[in-house]
């Protein structure tokens, strides 16, 4: 531009300016969905098309993972169209990183409304590289502190409309949405858990913030919500009151806190001590207790649900005498290759397999009657007899089968199952008898 006297600079000449600086201007119209590209220089030579459908512009502006141009998933995009609508002019930071550039480009956007507010003017120019550096490290350190909490936003009940909205994952700046409390609710509810669906509405429903949120009250609980890559994960959904002395002021911080890879730990701790509360230390079956638990639902099952249910009792015939001969650790050992049996026996027949104690061991079958619980004993009673365990060889067992009856309580049943084991014991053992 020539170099004039301050006082002689028109306003051609600064729009010459503008035009010969800005990196990018687009013209926006929502109500067909479409842009077209007026400038474009540097990295928007490839970014941006001549002309396109505007919902992908904000796809690929908005809804991509920071550094990063690996779209979210497609439950999330349906917040885009809330996205690109503007009431006024608007401004923020993007960070883009193009299709074969892994360099990630610091981009400040301003939007200008026409007249109307109808069509927009997109403006975009990219920082020069020390700007972009200062700008990460910055970032870097306020992710430091919230790397955690993947959303926020501000909430007014009363005039149902949200705020300052960010999503980490996407921008460390807050996010614009024109979207009502009411509308997301119900938008972000399909990203619960579908279990955890019901409590979601039930905890978020406006009525109930108003009930239970004294002002500056804090309150939160976990669910699994599927993150931006389509993913359940663990999460920590935090409601805030704001501290107000009004009583008919209802505005809340509402939070999401990512806590799945210390939830999956307490999971798996938690199970590790399930099992061994329900395990039998020895043999790896469930101990007496977890089985009987198992008898007695079973029982519930059959009376509740008018279906079949069977139980099997297996007692190690001549038992003792392997202890006396070969020893306790021998005969340890034998109980759990029984057990092994036993156990695989119970997931072919998706039943449940249990110590009783001693060299008893119960299986509880649900959905089988007399007949197709005598067929899994006999195939289970020929499986032993022909196992053949190291330095005892052979091993037989008898096997009492019985039916479950609607009218039956438990010592009904017990006494009934106990009786047909017995019935094989003394007609030989190595025998199946069903009662």
């Amino acid at each position: 531009m020539e170099n004039k006297n301050l006082y002689d600079y028109t306003v051609e000449d600064v729009s010459g300016l503008l035009l010969e600086n800005v990196d990018a201007i687009v013209v926006v119209d929502p109500s067909i969905d479409t842009y077209k590209t007026l400038v474009r220089h540097g990295m928007f030579e490839s970014f941006l098309k001549e002309s396109g459908i505007y919902h992908d512009l904000i796809l690929d502006l908005w809804f991509h993972f920071n550094d990063s141009n690996e779209k979210v998933s497609g439950d999330y995009q349906i917040f885009a169209d809330k996205t690109g609508i503007f009431n006024g002019k608007y401004s923020r930071r993007l960070k883009l990183v193009l299709e074969d550039d892994h360099k990630t480009h610091l981009v400040q956007l301003t939007v200008y409304p026409f007249e109307d507010a109808k069509k927009y003017i997109f403006v975009l120019d990219e920082f020069i590289d020390s700007e972009s550096l200062q700008e990460s490290l910055t970032t870097k350190k306020i992710n430091t502190i919230q790397n955690s909490y993947l959303f926020s936003m501000y909430i007014d009940l009363v005039a149902d409309t949200t705020s300052s909205i960010n999503v980490t994952e996407i921008s460390d700046d807050v996010v614009n949405y024109n979207l009502k409390y009411s509308d997301w609710r119900m938008m972000i509810v399909n990203m619960i858990w579908p279990e955890d669906q019901e409590q979601f509405l039930r905890r978020t429903d406006p009525e109930y913030l108003k009930k239970n949120f004294t002002p500056g009250r804090t309150s939160s609980y976990d669910c699994m919500m599927r993150n931006l890559e389509g993913k359940f994960i663990w999460v920590k959904l935090i409601f805030s009151r704001a501290q107000t002395y009004n009583e008919d002021d209802y505005r809340f911080v509402f939070m999401v806190q990512d806590i799945n890879d210390n939830s999956l730990e307490l999971i798996s701790t938690l199970q590790k001590y399930e099992e061994k509360a329900i395990k039998d230390p020895l043999t790896g079956v469930y101990n007496h207790g977890e089985i009987e638990t198992q008898f007695n639902n079973a029982l519930t099952h059959c009376q509740k649900n008018d279906g079949p249910a069977s139980v099997l009792m297996i007692d190690l015939d001549m038992f003792k005498q392997i202890n006396d001969t070969y020893g306790h650790s021998t005969g340890d050992t034998t109980l759990k290759q029984i057990a092994r049996i036993l156990m695989e026996t119970a997931a072919e027949e998706k039943a449940m397999a249990g110590r009783w104690g001693g060299e008893e061991f119960v299986i509880v079958c649900r959905d089988k009657d007399a007949e197709s619980a005598r067929v899994m004993a006999e195939s289970l009673r020929k499986k032993v007899e022909e196992y053949l365990f190291p330095e005892i060889c052979h091993l037989t067992c008898s096997i009492g089968v019985t039916e479950l009856k609607a009218s039956d309580d438990f010592a009904e049943a017990f006494n009934r199952l106990d009786k047909a084991m017995y019935a094989s014991k003394h007609n030989g053992r190595n025998k199946v008898t069903v009662l």
